[in-house]
């Protein structure tokens, strides 16, 4: 699935968000706008992992303003056992919601 947002979704991830100008306008071109990343590498003198990170903090910033009422996102390393029932839930929760997982 390709990463993509509208500018209103833009706008509403990004109003908090502390992060540089160029940040902003690299994401917005490839969130909103869909140009590819590899170009901002090589017209910015990025890394490739510089522009990746760029982008990904807008996208993390949508999704964790893009949880339903009563849901949380979380982070956890865990034994194989728990991560399992864990993945598990997420599958439940996510078909409550009326998602695949």
């Amino acid at each position: 699935m390709k990463k993509r947002l509208t500018e209103a979704q833009f706008q509403a991830c990004i109003k908090d968000l502390e992060v540089g100008k160029q940040t902003i306008e690299i994401a917005r071109a490839v969130l909103v706008d869909g140009k590819p990343q590899a170009g901002f590498v090589s017209a910015l003198g990025l890394t490739r992992g510089a522009v990746s990170q760029a982008v990904q903090r807008v996208w993390t910033a949508f999704e964790n303003s893009n949880l339903p009422q009563g849901y949380e996102r979380v982070t956890a390393i865990l034994p194989e056992h728990q991560a399992f029932t864990v993945k598990k839930w997420a599958e439940e929760a996510a078909k409550k919601r009326g998602f695949k997982a």
